[in-house]
């Protein structure tokens, strides 16, 4: 339930009625819009249409030859015609024309009772209602262990389609392996070279090629699987025996470190299967149809211009060499997912140095009928490691790039997603080891995974004493440190809401820390667990509102692809 839909509905019926009865002349209404105020003075939601109307107002009963009102006489109006509904309290109106309101107590209590029967449910929406959605992220180059920094990239992903899939979507996670190209080219040579240095070969890797000690890793276990076979092959045999091999070793191990982060894909994508199925020729063949593509200087070009007025840049689509350029891939990859597969919605998660490329693909999707408001790029920025407040560049273990799975180990999947979450996409992180294993307040996780751990621990007293969860008299809860627990819990729909339209999940860790906070001090305030049996009724409200705190604390850390324990 969106409280602030709900309410913009009241007010909207609320107006058409004062325009019904006269109070207000007759004229479109725009659309309404209920907001959560800064300061709780102001109402629990707010609205500011009395401003946004008064001029239409005043212009009606000038006609008529009335005399002008005032934003607030409007909203006195309109607040005077506000239906009925039990999650209204009341409607105040405040200069210089809003229109704050206050949910019910009585009916602010009542869900907790709610939320306890319902479970996640409660506060899951029906947003995508069946639409179905690609998210494809991480996607490195499988050319070597995955960095840290594309932790981020896969703690945003994988909460994007989670956020998706609980409310109203089907979703598919999908893995872009970029299997063609100079890169894999280089990355096969270094392996083959690898592989001949550990038979006595006296040969060098490729000068651009990759010197990490991983290559002589994986050389080691091709060499373990096939012996010395491989030498009887010449280069030209050999390079791409290497190619195919090394991928498939590389790939299996994205795949086991993204799952120790508890990322899990339904596809991966082959870059170089648009090539052998058909679809790279297909598109070419379209776009040289429409007069899309064109030669200049050796290469075909992407008449990308025709598409962004704005712009006057084409793209090299085929470069001199014969070779598809970047944005090609680009384009074939996009024509597979929404014309081939036919996802309704497609989000790409990537690196902020993509963002000129990000800024250009409406042209390649104009170009093949597609509209570009159903491709999102939400661009994320770097991640800095540090330790003891200084920067951390190379891994203690290895002396090489610092990987995924090597922070992971140290800190924990918990940890690496809830502070990778923690900033906003385009902000820059210093992810603070030290803190993230820290077992105190200081650490956020921790905080809030405590939380759950005490809520968890209060219910399994509750059962050990024989007090089950019942139909409590959910009136008794009035304690304002009570109210204020499930006013936040109600917050939650809004906050899910928001970080799918603006793809935007780092609200989530901030909402679970706030909600973890403000049960500390409800239960600072408020005894759950009585031995007077005066307060039995009183428990047994208390406990389920303690209930629906673990179904809703529960529910953000499992979006956010957090454990929720029940002990620690």
């Amino acid at each position: 339930m969106l409280l602030p839909h709900l309410f913009a509905d009241l007010i909207q019926q609320a107006t058409r009625t004062a325009q019904k009865k006269g109070d207000l002349p007759t004229f479109a209404l725009p659309e309404v819009t209920v907001t959560r105020p800064r300061h709780t003075d102001q109402g629990d939601l707010s609205t500011a249409l009395p401003l946004q109307i008064i001029r239409a107002v005043n212009e009606a009963r000038k006609e008529k030859g009335d005399s002008p009102l005032s934003p607030v006489q409007v909203g006195e109006m309109i607040a005077r015609r506000l239906p009925g509904h039990p999650a209204l309290g009341r409607a105040e109106v405040a200069k210089p024309g809003f229109i704050n309101l206050r949910l019910h107590s009585g009916w602010v209590a009542a869900q907790a009772g709610a939320i306890a029967r319902q479970g996640a449910d409660y506060f899951r929406l029906d947003l995508g209602r069946g639409q179905r959605v690609q998210v494809e992220f991480v996607s490195a180059n499988p050319t070597g262990p995955l960095h840290f920094g594309s932790a981020r990239n896969a703690a945003i992903g994988d909460t994007l389609a989670r956020l998706h899939e609980h409310n109203g979507f089907q979703v598919q996670r999908e893995y872009y392996i970029n299997d063609r190209g100079a890169q894999t080219d280089i990355f096969a040579e270094t392996l083959w070279r690898r592989y001949q240095q550990l038979h006595g070969v006296a040969v060098e890797i490729p000068a651009d090629g990759y010197p990490g000690a991983y290559m002589i890793d994986y050389a080691r276990r091709i060499q373990a699987d096939h012996g010395a076979a491989l030498l009887a092959l010449s280069d030209a045999e050999a390079i791409p025996r290497c190619r195919s091999l090394g991928l498939g070793l590389v790939t299996a191990e994205l795949a086991d470190d993204l799952a120790r982060m508890r990322v899990f894909f339904d596809h991966w994508f082959s870059e170089q299967s648009l090539y052998e199925d058909g679809t790279f020729d297909h598109v070419s063949a379209l776009l040289r149809d429409q007069e899309d593509l064109y030669v200049k200087d050796g290469a075909v070009w992407f008449r990308a211009s025709k598409y962004l007025p704005k712009s006057d840049r084409d793209e090299v689509f085929i470069r001199a060499n014969g070779e598809p350029g970047y944005y090609a891939s680009d384009i074939a990859y996009h024509y597979n997912k929404f014309i081939l597969r036919g996802f309704d919605r497609v989000i790409d998660v990537w690196a902020v140095d993509h963002q000129n490329q990000a800024a250009r693909m409406p042209a390649m999707l104009k170009a093949l009928g597609i509209d570009p408001d159903r491709l999102a790029i939400p661009l994320y920025d770097l991640v800095t490691l540090r330790r003891g407040g200084v920067e951390v560049r190379l891994s203690k273990r290895s002396g090489d790039i610092i990987t995924l799975r090597e922070v992971v180990a140290e800190v924990g999947a918990d940890a690496a997603r809830f502070l990778l979450l923690s900033h906003s996409n385009e902000a820059r992180i210093d992810f603070d080891l030290d803190l993230a294993v820290a077992q105190n307040a200081e650490n956020p996780v921790y905080y809030v995974q405590y939380a759950h751990a005490r809520v968890a621990s209060i219910l399994r007293k509750a059962a050990a004493e024989g007090l089950e969860l019942s139909d409590a008299d959910t009136d008794l809860l009035a304690h304002p440190a009570e109210l204020a627990l499930l006013q936040k819990m109600l917050e939650l729909p809004e906050v899910v809401s928001e970080a799918i339209a603006r793809l935007a999940p780092h609200a989530l860790p901030h909402y679970a820390l706030e909600l973890a906070r403000i049960f500390t001090k409800f239960y600072d305030a408020c005894r759950v667990l009585s031995d007077d049996p005066a307060d039995q009724a009183l428990t047994q409200a208390r406990l389920t509102l303690v209930q629906a705190t673990k179904t809703c604390l529960a529910y953000v850390l499992d979006l956010i692809g957090v454990d929720a324990p029940q002990s620690m």
